[in-house]
């Protein structure tokens, strides 16, 4: 019988979220976590993993996905946090409502699942959690605001999580992906011209993200940095 691994925010094919669950279930079994239920059903046909229709956001929600997830294939050894919600513009015309959104998605959402699987880690003896992040959750930038300050707090629990649970065998790992990421929706947005390099590829980020979560105890990575060989920074 595989591992559970719970992944959330998986997306349409080709972008990070679904070549998350791609690569990790082909040594997991994987429960998928988006809205979408139709794009789910579809991958998990195609990944052999299982389809959760749900919003993080809502977290009555989230936990009764969860409690599913733990009666139907088991308490999760990994989990990854890959979705997200990004409200940007001009601070003065922002609804302070959408911060809190963005907190739920983002935040507090990590918050509910650290609570819900980590005792089930520490039962078998370990786990990993891993949470997709940027370079937001290290600045604030015009525009940005909403979204940066819930990354930032974001990457202040899972770092909070990795300092309290990292001695008990719970491997907490926050990925700062510094780069335009070369999925079905942001390729068009950001410009068809752009040359291949520009973008760090799913595939790529997915293959990096099962590295560190098999990482030897004695070397575990907390902030894992990465961006394209061209990037400046």
């Amino acid at each position: 019988m595989k591992p559970v691994c719970l992944v959330t925010g998986v997306g349409p094919e080709g972008g990070t979220g679904a070549e998350i669950a791609r690569r990790f279930a082909k040594e997991y079994d994987v429960a998928m976590l988006a809205r979408n239920a139709a794009n789910i059903e579809d991958l998990a046909g195609k990944y052999g993993a299982k389809a959760y229709s749900c919003d993080v956001g809502d977290l009555d929600a989230l936990v009764e996905t969860m409690d599913r997830i733990k009666t139907e294939m088991g308490p999760p050894k990994i989990v990854i946090h890959n979705a997200l919600r990004s409200t940007r513009g001009p601070l003065l015309e922002q609804d302070p409502k959408d911060l809190e959104r963005n907190f739920r998605v983002n935040t507090t959402a990590l918050l509910y699942m650290a609570q819900h699987c980590i005792p089930g880690m520490l039962e078998a003896g370990g786990g990993s959690i891993l949470v997709t992040g940027n370079t937001s959750a290290t600045r604030g930038k015009a525009n940005w605001g909403f979204f940066a300050s819930t990354k930032a707090a974001q990457r202040i629990l899972s770092e909070s999580i990795a300092r309290e649970f990292g001695p008990q065998g719970i491997h907490v790992a926050y990925f700062m992906i510094d780069a335009a990421i070369n999925t079905p929706r942001t390729r068009p947005i950001m410009g068809t011209d752009k040359p291949d390099e520009y973008f760090a590829e799913p595939h790529a980020i997915a293959e990096e993200m099962f590295r560190v979560a098999h990482q030897h105890r004695s070397t575990w990575s907390f902030l894992v940095d990465l961006r394209p060989f061209g990037e400046v920074w």
